[in-house]
């Protein structure tokens, strides 16, 4: 990012209720990068997470790698030719605890591959989870909308705040 860039607000939304997805649409090509944060709960039964798509594109052109720690244990995967990109956090040991993702989407608008670049950290009254992870999109189309989708019945509990900036270049 150039020196004395700015963080510009596209859309914030505030779930009224607990839902499934969190979605961003008509997304300008007026930023260089895309800067979304995701702070909340959620509810679920197992382990689960979010899933993240861009242009409503389900097909094998996703991948990502992540590496976490989650108190005395760390672990870590790669995937390949997947249907979106896994948001590495909040196993059901977190659920219902406090969380907070990061996501930088860099390049959104340009005609290469884009790159994800997420940080996930989750409390679990003391102990939790930390996330380290990249995405990768194959495709060369400039992504107008963001969506982060249930895995199982995980849901966003009601409250949780999702903000999608633009990242402008000075």
């Amino acid at each position: 990012m150039a020196a004395g860039a700015t963080y510009e607000p596209i859309a914030t939304t505030t779930l009224g209720s607990d839902t499934a997805s969190i979605s961003f649409g008509s997304i300008a090509s007026t930023w260089t990068d895309l800067k979304l944060i995701l702070a909340g709960s959620s509810t679920g039964t197992n382990s689960q997470y979010p899933k993240l798509q861009f242009n409503s594109d389900a097909s094998a052109l996703y991948s990502f790698t992540y590496l976490r720690g989650e108190g005395t244990a760390a672990n870590s995967a790669r995937v390949t030719n997947a249907s979106w990109i896994e948001i590495c956090g909040n196993d059901a040991g977190l659920l219902s605890q406090p969380f907070l993702y990061e996501l930088d989407i860099l390049g959104y608008k340009g005609s290469t591959y884009k790159t994800c670049l997420m940080k996930f950290s989750g409390d679990n009254n003391g102990s939790g989870q930390v996330v380290d992870a990249v995405g990768l999109y194959r495709s060369t189309s400039a992504i107008t909308a963001v969506s982060i989708t249930n895995s199982g019945s995980y849901l966003f509990k009601t409250g949780t705040i999702a903000t999608l900036y633009g990242i402008k270049a000075a």
